[in-house]
């Protein structure tokens, strides 16, 4: 009887252990796919099986029925410290993580991997790899309304390692200083040089500065509920460089919800690039700018987000290819995605 009432109790043990354990562990994560084509362009790809006609902007650029990838972010929240590994597979993952592998042959299914301490209540530290502070858009696609995504972020930062301090500064304000590799240098610095990062956070409203030896970068970004259904969402960046392209936009995202499973959302972007002697990303015009328009629809079935895109791209030089094989200014392309969050 003893026995048996031992065996009870280090079996409730193990069981209240357990429990507690699972409370701090998680695992989540994404799957998405898409069909995408093009209304008034080819919809193929050349002998290195890049799109002939595409959006500049990173994501969602592939022809056909097509793969976005398998996100999987595991994490543990201790008391004091914790951890977060994020892998990334399939060709959205392999484009967010462009710049690895630097050195290790895995490197590029890294999307994130840090750790961190809770130093009080009001400071944390982090090292490590993490995603960009900079932008309103970010690699998850269950983070963003659009599928595509806008110019701003596609001419980065997508990723940064390096350590940061995040500071609560009251209840509606906060502070991130950093110390950073290059950019997207994700797997150890290749040149012993170091970025500076600075965010400041006011009432949903965040004012973001990158200093890089031979580039800057200013951006905001934030967002307003302007009633319980419509929100608008804004970014603005502007980025100097030596020797590199360029840029300055801004983004607006005004988004209606009509049920809990339904929003319709438009992103409204013009963007533009500076230094004539460099050319941009998708075009290899100098100076070229953009306009774009993607209306977009979100339906919730459980986990599951349908999202359905037209994209109209107007650009100041003739850099897409057409239906008859000549050189316009404009792109209008369809996206139908799906977007399973776990």
């Amino acid at each position: 009887m003893k026995k048996i009432i031992f065996a009870l109790l280090f079996a409730s043990s193990f069981i209240a252990t357990a429990q507690e354990e699972e409370k701090k562990f998680t695992l989540s994560g994404t799957v998405d796919t898409y069909f995408r084509a093009n209304l008034n362009a080819p919809n193929a790809v050349d002998d290195d099986n890049s799109p002939l006609a595409a959006p500049g902007s990173s994501f969602a650029n592939l022809p056909g029925f097509s793969l976005g990838m398998i996100n999987v972010i595991a994490g543990y929240e201790g008391e004091k410290s914790g951890f977060v590994a994020d892998l990334v597979f399939g060709p959205r993952g392999t484009d967010a993580v462009f710049a690895s592998p630097m050195y290790s042959a895995t490197g590029n299914i890294v999307n994130q991997l840090y750790a961190y301490w809770n130093v009080s209540e009001k400071v944390t530290l982090t090292i490590g790899n993490f995603n960009t502070f900079l932008g309103y858009e970010v690699i998850s696609p269950a983070a963003n309304f659009n599928y595509s995504t806008s110019y701003l972020f596609s001419y980065g930062p997508f990723s940064h390692s390096g350590i940061k301090a995040d500071f609560s500064l009251g209840e509606d304000s906060s502070l991130m200083l950093a110390i950073l590799n290059p950019t997207d240098a994700t797997e150890f610095n290749p040149d012993g040089k170091y970025s500076i990062g600075a965010q400041y956070g006011v009432s949903g409203q965040y004012f973001n500065f990158l200093l890089n030896p031979d580039s800057y970068e200013i951006d905001f970004t934030g967002g307003f509920d302007l009633s319980d259904s419509f929100f608008l969402g804004l970014n603005a960046a502007y980025f100097d460089a030596d020797d590199a392209a360029g840029f300055y936009g801004v983004a607006l995202y005004p988004q209606l919800s009509t049920s809990d499973s339904f929003s319709i959302g438009l992103r409204a972007e013009y963007f533009a690039e500076t230094n004539g002697e460099f050319g941009a990303i998708g075009t290899g015009i100098e100076e070229s700018s953009v306009f774009a328009t993607t209306l977009s629809a979100n339906y919730s079935i459980g986990s599951l987000t349908i999202i359905p895109e037209i994209r109209l791209d107007s650009s100041s030089d003739d850099f897409f290819l057409n239906n008859d094989s000549e050189m316009a200014s404009g792109l209008s392309s369809f996206v139908l995605a799906a977007v399973y969050s776990f």
